[in-house]
């Protein structure tokens, strides 16, 4: 048996016939750790998850370790706020993102920037588009009312998850956690 570093806090979900999901994760490891007590439970990782009777299944008193794929994030060079924002990528690196998923900014000294748990509207990766030769991307935040102007410090753009679960009967508890081998 492998040994488990703990990442982040632990995420406790309180589970019964309806699914209960958590708040958004910044993704940092590529695995979560599933313990359940009460009940087993059917667990979804997604951007938006609603957890059914289909999804992958933890019993009680045995604890999974489930991937949730390569942890994603790119440092950020660039934010133009709007109706939607622009995140700017160092030239060359390009976006490690899809659209669709979900991602949560995080910029140091500048937290009036920051946004939690939103969803990439587009990637733009033509080059000289305007002068940029940049990759970047829209999410789909509306930041109009932030009138900070980045200031170039440390910017990190992360894929952020939340999990769901729901029980087939009665009722439990389901600690997630993200995890390592260590």
């Amino acid at each position: 048996m492998a040994a488990l570093k703990p990442v982040g806090v632990n995420t406790t979900l309180s589970t019964s016939g309806t699914a209960s999901t958590s708040i958004p994760i910044a993704q940092q490891s590529d695995a979560i750790r599933v313990a359940c007590e009460g009940a087993g439970v059917h667990v979804k990782v997604d951007g938006d998850p609603v957890a059914t009777a289909l999804d992958y299944y933890v019993t009680t008193g045995e604890p999974e370790t489930i991937s949730i794929g390569p942890v994603q994030s790119q440092r950020v060079v660039g934010i133009t706020t709007g109706a939607t924002t622009i995140i700017d990528f160092p030239e060359g690196t390009g976006c490690p993102f899809s659209v669709g998923e979900y991602v949560s900014l995080t910029v140091d000294g500048q937290s009036d920037l920051d946004f939690e748990h939103q969803q990439i509207a587009s990637i733009n990766n033509t080059s000289n588009v305007g002068g940029y030769y940049n990759t970047r991307c829209t999410v789909s935040y509306d930041s109009a009312s932030v009138t900070t102007v980045f200031n170039g410090v440390s910017a990190t753009l992360r894929k952020s998850i939340k999990v769901s679960v729901v029980t087939n009967s009665g009722t439990g508890t389901a600690f997630i956690q993200q995890v390592q081998d260590s």
